[in-house]
């Protein structure tokens, strides 16, 4: 027997699922350390913003939570989308392969059909909307009454909100039902 005849298709899916599976694991690690990350952040340019009494800091808001906020989204939905694929294309090609008489990776449907997972992925949306858009638009909208900044700090300011718009569609995009 050759080396190529040990190689099944089902044993490359089966190896496909471990690496994605792996790959998912790693992206929510990252992704559910990247709401701490941002809260230090956050709290760290208010502070300085306090003790100097400088609101100008305040536009550093925006762009932590843009930058920390897109890289959560990003990772997000790539662990979405990986479920996604498990559960139309990678558990039904095996479910033919084995002949089983049940779908494989039946959890990756299972834990999706609980009854509190709608509210549920609402409030993680309001927790999302609320660290990443809403806490750096409390700081523009403070930057924006506490300031006599020049007209290049305002732009700035401005195209931050416009950012911080565009971002939460994103969110709301991309919230998974």
């Amino acid at each position: 027997m050759s080396a190529t005849e040990d190689i099944t298709e089902s044993k490359l899916l089966l190896a496909e699922y471990d690496r994605i599976k792996e790959e998912q694991k790693a992206r929510i690690g990252f992704r559910d350390n990247l709401l701490y990350v941002t809260l230090a952040s956050v709290t760290g340019v208010i502070a300085i913003s306090l003790q100097g009494r400088n609101t100008d800091l305040l536009l550093a808001l925006p762009l932590v939570c843009i930058v920390l906020g897109w890289t959560y989204l990003v990772n997000d939905e790539k662990i979405s989308a990986i479920g996604r694929y498990i559960r139309t294309e990678l558990g039904p090609r095996l479910t033919v392969l084995s002949a089983a008489g049940t779908p494989i990776f039946s959890w990756e449907v299972y834990h999706r059909s609980d009854r509190r997972r709608v509210p549920r992925k609402i409030m993680q949306a309001l927790v999302d909307i609320t660290a990443y858009i809403a806490v750096p638009a409390i700081g523009l909208a403070a930057f924006w009454l506490h300031n006599s900044a020049g007209p290049l700090l305002i732009l700035v300011s401005v195209a931050e909100g416009a950012a911080l718009a565009g971002m939460a569609a994103q969110f709301l995009l991309y919230a998974e039902r």
